[in-house]
């Protein structure tokens, strides 16, 4: 039975919702049970159709705009777009992007729904060579963040930064990466090249040994001297603490993958809700708080990148000329950017995450190559003992820029699986017409550059799924068409530490293959399968298992 209190609840309900409840409950209160079910699940059954009407049409509301335009493109999903399989975390951006490149060769251009957003794929390089450079003012964004006035802290960095904060940190970041700041922090990269062959010595003739974590272990523990002042101790303990740190930066777990497209459906929504873990946030604070302290918040004289952002705070505030806001006579507006504790961080979490996953993922990828093309890894191992019996069997900076065919052997590597895939750039005017088609896009669409597809395109690479070094040759690299090979990017948004990240790489190559040969395991797999999880950075699924013997000189 009802007690008495229900009984005014009901009514109350009633009286709200529809008046022949009210009725019923009048005429016989004994029926208003039944009649209250039934007429609450009608008006849930009309506010779920209604509710599913306004999504249907909230969920294609752009749906016409390649359409109108004249471009191709596949049948969008509404609310997924044609983005449906990253979203189920069945392909990565980096595969879509290559999906759409090859299933229309014959166009400049593709259409893409990511979500309900248009996103343009370019498949032309004269277009690539227009937005990476000669029109860079109006593509200067990446629109890796979905909402302008709300990023989270960590992605406050050179890399995920857009618009004026971009270019102050750009501005100050790139004399870090000089070549007098490469030689000056090469001692670092050759202790860890050494360590290297220690913990390579003991996984000497396993039945296999994925080289892709061999190489993370590597750079990790690189990027915490380099970047932190830190021994890391990852070559020694695979299961260190910063091992797992940078794991978890590029894993993508359920959370990550339900984050993600919640902001790219309903970015105003969940405008709040973070792409990274929390516990990322957490972690690289304490770890950038904890080296500050150490040192007093000043210069420590060691050099590396906590030292160097100590000393551009010194320098007081960065200003620049703003590239968003310009004075009423036309001429930039000056804009300045204050080094605080937490920009700080963000600048040390990418510095960490992009460092060891990219750098890691060529060369090891560089190995498995070597490993299934036993002349060519013939070749670079007999020009690294070449040049190191003239270094005194240093790996040094010089010894390193004399390896020019490892330095071929890791372009084409790099060719086949840029460790970055695609890049993505976003329209920072009202209107932008591409005259090479006639199209005209609007102010916050976004581009993408499927690099890995153009770097296997037989129209620009011959037998592009063919592992040749030698197409890097002197006389031969000459007749690679500009801004078809765009490992590093291009432009003034290019990788600001491509040369740190390539010397890296070919040491600890070169450490690996001055003591030790690859070959296929019995589970190597000659063409190893994407990661459809990846997120910038693209990853293998199973690694890259190996087997490394001694070399018999």
């Amino acid at each position: 039975m009802l007690n008495a209190f229900a009984f005014i609840d009901i009514f109350k309900y009633a009286c709200s919702v529809n008046s022949a409840v009210v009725y019923s409950w009048a005429a016989d209160s004994v029926n208003i049970i039944p009649v209250y079910v039934i007429e609450t699940n009608k008006m849930f059954l009309i506010l779920v159709i209604i509710g599913l009407v306004a999504l249907y049409f909230y969920g294609t509301r752009t749906f016409n705009y390649w359409k109108s335009r004249g471009i191709k493109h596949d049948k969008p999903v509404p609310i997924f777009g044609t983005n449906l399989k990253q979203f189920m975390q069945k392909a990565s951006m980096c595969m879509m992007a290559t999906e759409m490149y090859n299933k229309y060769p014959e166009e400049k251009v593709v259409g893409f729904y990511r979500g309900t957003d248009p996103e343009l794929v370019i498949r032309d390089p004269e277009i690539i060579k227009r937005i990476l450079t000669t029109d860079f003012q109006c593509f200067h964004s990446r629109g890796l963040t979905y909402h302008k006035t709300c990023v989270e802290p960590l992605l406050r960095n050179i890399f995920f930064a857009d618009g004026d904060l971009w270019r102050l940190i750009r501005q100050r970041f790139t004399p870090a990466f000089s070549t007098g700041k490469l030689k000056a922090m090469f001692h670092i990269i050759t202790d860890r090249a050494e360590k290297l062959q220690v913990i390579t010595e003991e996984v000497v003739d396993r039945e296999y040994y994925d080289v892709r974590e061999l190489m993370a272990r590597y750079t990790t523990d690189f990027i915490g001297v380099c970047a932190f002042g830190i021994d890391m101790d990852s070559l020694s303990d695979e299961n260190s603490h910063f091992r797992k740190l940078g794991k978890r930066i590029f894993e993508r777990r359920f959370r990550d993958a339900v984050a993600g497209a919640l902001k790219i459906m309903f970015p105003e929504l969940f405008k709040h809700v973070h792409f990274l873990a929390p516990e990322l946030e957490i972690n690289m604070k304490h770890l950038v708080q904890t080296v500050l302290k150490n040192r007093n918040y000043k210069p420590s004289g060691r050099n590396d990148f906590i030292d160097l952002m100590l000393e551009l705070r010194e320098k007081g505030k960065i200003i620049g000329e703003s590239i968003e806001h310009k004075n009423p006579d036309g001429t930039p507006k000056i804009v300045d950017l204050e080094m605080d504790d937490l920009l700080m961080t963000a600048q040390a979490f990418v510095f960490f995450g992009a460092g060891f996953e990219t750098s890691s993922t060529a060369s090891s990828y560089t190995l498995h190559q070597l490993a299934f093309h036993p002349e060519y890894q013939k070749k670079v191992q007999e020009e690294v003992d070449t040049v190191l019996a003239k270094h005194n069997n240093k790996l040094t900076y010089d010894a390193i820029k004399e390896m020019k065919y490892l330095e071929m052997a890791f372009y084409e590597s790099m060719r086949m699986y840029p460790s970055v895939g695609y890049l993505i750039r976003q329209c920072c005017v009202p209107k932008y017409t591409f005259p090479e088609i006639d199209l005209t896009i609007d102010d916050g669409l976004k581009v993408l550059i499927p690099i890995q597809a153009i770097h296997r395109d037989e129209k620009y690479f011959r037998d592009p799924n063919k592992f040749d070094p030698e197409r890097f040759s002197d006389g031969t690299k000459e007749d690679i068409k500009n801004f078809v090979y765009l490992p590093f990017g291009e432009g003034p948004r290019s990788c600001v530490g491509a040369r740190l990240g390539q010397m890296q790489s070919m040491a600890g190559l070169a450490a690996v293959l001055q003591k030790y040969s690859v070959e296929p395991a019995a589970c190597s797999r000659q063409e190893p399968l994407p990661d459809p999880a990846g997120i910038v950075s693209e990853g293998f699924v199973g690694g890259l298992p190996l087997k490394i013997r001694r070399r018999v000189k």
